[in-house]
């Protein structure tokens, strides 16, 4: 039989889905595109905003009208937070959340044979072990991402994601060895630890993230180590310290900020205010050379008014992000944000967006023209577009460069000579 899988959201969303990947070829299963005609696709949710739901759902009516005699699945995030709501997708045959993963191919199996319709969503409790999964490959890809941590519980006003994974997990170190060590002989150079609060790696089980890295690090085959997004008040100067002695890790730092403004962020029940974080960008750049700190904005959070915003823009302006993402707020029903009077109109947020937008634009490419002149040692991952590649640096800085070999897995040293919207363009050093 033949199955389909399709990812929303984040990194932790893609490895999950890689795991189920690997279960669905082992039982059998070939798994194909999603343009392809299949008996199964799974769909991994995310839910992080109301437009993500809206576009869970369209996907699944699609699926249904392309495909009316496929079984379709409808996993992770959505249906875990709303089951309620999951359970009124007439499209979705088999309804499972975010905390049982091992359980979604049995209950295709048997929605395959039976023609039942199955919701199987167990709740999050406190104390639930971290759910064992391991992954060897990745489609077309150099790095390998893998997930080390779970859960969150820091409630933030806006956030619905604590109810979606439940509280912290984490992966034992003896677990995350025998993965690494797989990638690695699997040939993979770079991996990406990540999770859902990964800053909290080990508040379970008396460990730190450093140790996690540290490991990494210590993996013969593997030559980089990067982290996903951290919240940034956990990263104190100890962890940048030691982090900066490991020769294998690689200077990028994720930092979520979400608003500029001290107010909005007390608001926003964020753990940090903008001095705090300035402090935290500054030790980084203090012990790291050429870091490229990056980050995530949000506009118009109920309340904001327009000092708030201007406050906010300005903040972006001064700390000089290697690259931004900005959004909207969301409204997502049981948040205390939702509840929140001061809603922002959508035009006004429309605005702001596109004010915010501008000033992460400019950031980047005055970060990229930083670059130009620098010599690098660049991945190449990407195939070929007219003897073009592209890879990246260790500072997550993309690259294009012309060449008649193939570079692809390869580790390279290259000078960056020009810095275009959102890459740089380079020379191999002969």
């Amino acid at each position: 039989m033949k199955a389909a899988f399709y990812t929303f959201g984040c990194k932790v969303n893609q490895y999950e889905t890689q795991s189920l990947i690997g279960q669905f070829a082992a039982a059998g299963f070939s798994v194909r595109p999603m343009e392809e005609n299949c008996d199964v696709y799974v769909v991994n949710s995310c839910t992080v905003t109301g437009e993500g739901d809206n576009k869970v759902r369209k996907l699944m009516r699609r699926l249904r009208r392309e495909h009316p005699a496929s079984l379709l699945v409808l996993c992770g995030c959505y249906a875990q937070a709303f089951p309620d709501v999951a359970a009124l997708v007439p499209e979705a045959d088999v309804i499972t959340g975010a905390s049982n993963r091992g359980a979604l191919l049995p209950a295709v199996q048997r929605a395959l044979s039976t023609r039942e319709r199955i919701q199987e969503i167990v709740p999050h409790h406190r104390g639930e072990p971290f759910e064992s999964m391991q992954v060897t490959h990745f489609n077309e890809r150099t790095r390998a991402f893998i997930k080390i941590q779970d859960g969150c519980e820091r409630y933030c006003a806006y956030c619905i994601i604590p109810f979606a994974r439940g509280p912290f997990r984490s992966k034992p170190l003896d677990e995350l060895e025998r993965e690494l060590l797989a990638l690695a002989a699997g040939g993979y150079r770079e991996t990406v630890l990540v999770g859902i609060n990964l800053s909290n790696y080990g508040v379970d089980t008396g460990r730190r993230l450093l140790d996690a890295v540290s490991l990494a690090c210590s993996i013969p085959g593997l030559e980089r180590v990067r982290l996903g997004s951290l919240e940034p008040e956990l990263l104190d100067e100890e962890t940048i310290c030691a982090l900066a002695a490991l020769p294998k890790f690689c200077p990028q730092f994720h930092l979520s900020l979400q608003s500029g403004c001290d107010e909005t962020l007390r608001r926003m029940r964020r753990h940090y205010n903008t001095a705090e974080y300035r402090a935290i960008v500054s030790r980084i750049r203090a012990r790291f050379d050429h870091p490229a700190i990056t980050t995530d904005v949000m506009v118009g959070f109920p309340g904001e008014s327009d000092e708030e915003f201007t406050q906010s823009l300005s903040f972006v302006q001064e700390t000089g992000f290697a690259k931004a993402h900005v959004f909207s707020y969301s409204r997502r029903p049981g948040t205390a944000a939702d509840r929140m009077d001061g809603q922002v109109p959508a035009g006004v947020k429309a605005g702001r967006s596109r004010r915010m937008l501008a000033a992460a634009a400019e950031s980047r490419r005055c970060f990229l023209c930083s670059q130009v002149g620098l010599r690098c040692d660049v991945l190449f991952e990407q195939n070929p577009e007219g003897g073009v590649y592209t890879g990246y640096t260790k500072n997550y800085t993309p690259v294009r460069v012309h060449s008649s070999r193939d570079l692809r897995g390869q580790i390279i040293p290259a000078v960056l000579t020009a810095a275009g919207e959102d890459e740089c363009e380079g020379e191999l050093v002969k």
